[in-house]
């Protein structure tokens, strides 16, 4: 055993189980965890944030991007309550997450003393782990348990802290719990939902495939699945690059992020193997859909979507018991046909990077990002428009990684999505994209990239308008209010920061400037950099419905989408339309 005070011992169980560095800002009800971070800061690195909100939302991507836990702190009231915003993106999106909570001095609590709150009661509804340490010597016990439960219930765990315990003497000892992370015991699938699987997948015509998070990790057997089977593969947004986003099985995402080809492929179905994901636009799937659900929370299934079979257990280890069975299905014209329809999407996006007539297309920044994208890269999107472009354009074929606020949705994301990357794979470049509504919401924080030495590159589109809510108000008919936004100039915001600031209006120039870009990280630049994109103010194409289909729609309804949409639809006929005239040969 060794005497130290408890703040110092808590910093210790954070580095058993591997913790890295953590987010927060010092303050008075959290500075003995801060002195425990300084005695200890050759094994644990303190990241200083600007405001604890990107903080949480730094370790909550942390933890997307490399599945491990990350954890952040804030002090007694206004630090509290700014982890808040964080700490719900990792609840609604499964993450676990450590979030450190400074309270005032026991003998000072229900005295309404300065900064004091009542802060167990704000923390119930978002945390899996929820605990006030009542005295000193529990403290490296209490955060042993909450990483464990973050672990096991995949959700923030909160641990608030008196003052004066975390000041306390105490006698150490390393924990001799096992820091387990994930069950390692063997599941066995039910042989029975293997063969049901496998006679509904030979009774169907048009298969579908829809993957999401819960097959992170998987990517092999999703691939090889996939190709034993012949089987188109649609993701859910979050789940992006669980499949090479180039793989020819690879159709896209569904939805407002999603694609044509995503949209169509799922309208055309007769049967969804539906793996890893609680989706919850399910419910918008046609009607006559068979649906086989794995997923290894019973509870999940059929949650979201009436279906047909259920199969409780790990989606990895189903796939690989459905491989085992070496069983196969024919290429058939359902799958060349998806693959076609992909194709013309792809070929579209491509178009429209091209078109330059009423300025820059937010698709041509995507495509050069794309080209100079490495192996290792990660990328943090924010939410809004930029989150189409980003799933639309961004490739991960590789060992790239993706992290957005995905049910939670808030904007603000990116920035410190991007912090988070380059700490957590600092051999790689860490992107982000945002808009500049979302870039607004945490640039303060690009002090931080640079105080840290972050060479991360920040993409934000630039149209002045909260864009989804400009879409939402046209489509709900009321009064374009309160989406138009000031301008800035956030080249200069970057310069007067300490960072590198670029300025883009044309494709010319977004070719230009990445070339200059990409010769500064080459030669070893330390600098954030952001690239101000000044797009045009187009909507994005709307894919939650892609009514092109004349079996389906009319042809005013089709005729009003192309046109809005900027889609020729001799050059992209829907699936549909592509079946269709197979079934005619």
């Amino acid at each position: 055993m060794t005497k130290m005070i408890a703040g110092q011992a808590l910093v210790k169980v954070l580095e058993d189980w591997g913790i890295t560095h953590i987010y927060g800002i010092p303050g008075g009800t959290i500075n003995h965890v801060i002195e425990g971070l300084y005695q200890e800061q050759d094994r644990l690195q303190y990241i200083q944030v600007r405001h604890e909100e990107v903080g949480a939302l730094a370790a909550v991507a942390d933890a997307k991007f490399t599945g491990h836990i990350s954890a952040a702190f804030g002090s007694a009231g206004p630090g509290a309550i700014h982890l808040l915003n964080g700490l719900y993106d990792a609840k609604m999106d499964h993450i676990p997450v450590l979030a450190l909570v400074g309270q005032v001095d026991q003998a000072q609590m229900n005295t309404n003393f300065f900064q004091e709150m009542d802060e167990l009661p704000m923390f119930n509804d978002v945390a899996v782990y929820n605990h006030q340490v009542t005295t000193a010597a529990q403290i490296p016990y209490v955060i042993n348990q909450a990483i464990r439960a973050a672990y096991q219930f995949q959700g923030p765990a909160v641990v608030i802290l008196p003052d004066d315990l975390s000041a306390t003497e105490i006698e150490y000892t390393p924990t001799k719990t096992p820091t387990v992370v994930a069950a390692n015991t063997t599941q066995i699938i039910d042989p029975q939902a293997i063969q049901t699987s496998l006679d509904l997948l030979k009774a169907a015509k048009h298969p579908l495939i829809y993957a999401g998070r819960g097959l992170m990790g998987a990517r092999d057997e999703l691939v090889q699945f996939s190709e034993q089977f012949n089987l188109p593969v649609v993701n859910t947004v979050p789940a992006t690059g669980i499949l090479p986003t180039r793989h020819a099985n690879a159709i896209g995402t569904t939805g407002r992020l999603g694609s044509k080809p995503g949209f169509e492929a799922v309208q055309n179905a007769d049967l969804i193997l539906f793996l890893g994901s609680e989706f919850p636009f399910a419910g918008g799937w046609p009607k006559t859909l068979k649906i086989i659900q794995v997923n290894n929370n019973a509870f999940d299934i059929g949650k979201t979507v009436p279906i047909d079979e259920a199969v409780i257990g790990d989606a990895k280890t189903y796939l690989r018991a459905m491989i085992a069975t070496k069983e196969t299905l024919p290429e058939t014209a359902w799958l060349r046909l998806n693959r076609q329809n992909k194709q013309n999407w792809e070929n579209w996006l491509a178009e429209r990077a091209d078109d330059e007539t009423n300025g820059l297309a937010p698709e041509a920044v995507m495509q050069q990002v794309a080209s100079m994208v490495g192996p290792n890269d990660l990328f943090g999107v924010d939410t809004g428009n930029v989150s189409e472009w980003a799933v639309r354009g961004l490739p991960l074929n590789q060992n790239q990684r993706f992290a957005i606020s995905g049910l939670y949705a808030t904007m603000g994301f990116g920035l410190p999505a991007g912090i988070a990357g380059a700490l957590s794979r600092p051999d790689a470049q860490s992107w982000t994209f945002s808009g500049d509504g979302g870039f607004a919401m945490g640039v303060q924080d690009l002090i931080t990239a640079v105080k840290y030495k972050l060479p991360t590159i920040n993409v934000v589109f630039t149209n002045t308008r909260l864009g989804v809510i400009y879409e939402e108000q046209l489509e709900n008919q009321q009064h374009l209010f309160g989406v138009e936004l000031a301008d800035a100039d956030w080249a200069k915001v970057a310069e007067a920061m300490g960072a590198i600031g670029f300025t883009v209006r044309t494709k010319a120039e977004v070719a230009q400037v990445f070339d200059q870009i990409e010769t500064l990280q080459d030669q070893g630049n330390q600098k954030p950099i952001v690239v101000n994109a000044i797009i045009n103010r187009e909507d994005p194409i709307r894919t939650g419905n892609v009514p092109l289909d004349p079996a389906k729609n009319d042809a005013a309804t089709i005729a009003a989408y192309a046109k809005a949409s900027h889609l020729d639809v001799t050059a992209q006929p829907s699936l549909g339309e592509l079946l269709a005239a197979h079934d005619d040969h």
